[in-house]
């Protein structure tokens, strides 16, 4: 049995009341939705202070990602229709030799409208790769964008997919002096493109 393991048993012989799961039908029946998802996925994706690009019919995507990042040296990708990536992630033993990646090109499994977030399933070896990146790449379905996080995790379900995560814009902390740093706590730059 594994840490996480004995943690959450330790926790399910110490829980002496237990809770059903709340009815959520009342909230889904009110959330937001939009008349065009990847317009306000584009729209909240500036917002939150990332890029989306829309890929044109007939677009290279490659060619949008070299125009986008000319100076990225070390690119990190294992997607097959990514021809500019300099190394494959999945070559690479040990996690730390992933620092000084200039930009990874990932695959996003969900875009969410609401707040333009991304739905991240770990697809590589290494996960870190999403964070210690300073630039980061997303490519995501344009049928894959949903209204709200309701719809989500409605999508994303209990599937078995090991890790997951959200990535909305790049890394930002503030303090309270409202000090914003940008790249805090992983990538600097984010740019979806919607295909």
């Amino acid at each position: 049995m594994s840490s996480r393991e004995d943690i959450l048993q330790s926790i399910r012989r110490a829980t002496h009341v237990k809770y059903e799961k709340p009815d959520l039908k009342p909230l889904e029946a009110i959330a937001l939705t939009y008349p065009d998802v990847v317009e306000q996925f584009y729209a909240m994706m500036k917002q939150v202070g990332g890029e989306a690009v829309l890929l044109e019919e007939g677009q290279d995507v490659n060619e949008v990602i070299t125009k986008a990042y000319p100076d990225a040296k070390r690119i990190a990708s294992n997607l097959k229709e990514i021809t500019c990536a300099t190394f494959n992630p999945d070559d690479i033993e040990d996690p730390a030799e992933l620092n000084g990646t200039d930009l990874a090109i990932i695959d996003g499994k969900i875009g969410v409208a609401e707040n333009g977030a991304v739905w991240i399933e770990q697809d590589v070896k290494q996960r870190a790769i999403y964070f210690i990146s300073e630039k980061l790449v997303i490519l995501l379905d344009k049928q894959h964008i949903l209204n709200n996080m309701h719809e989500a995790y409605k999508h994303i379900g209990t599937g078995e997919y090991g890790f997951g995560t959200f990535i909305s814009g790049p890394s930002k902390t503030a303090d309270i002096e409202q000090a914003l740093v940008i790249g805090a706590h992983g990538a600097r730059d984010v740019m979806v493109i919607i295909k």
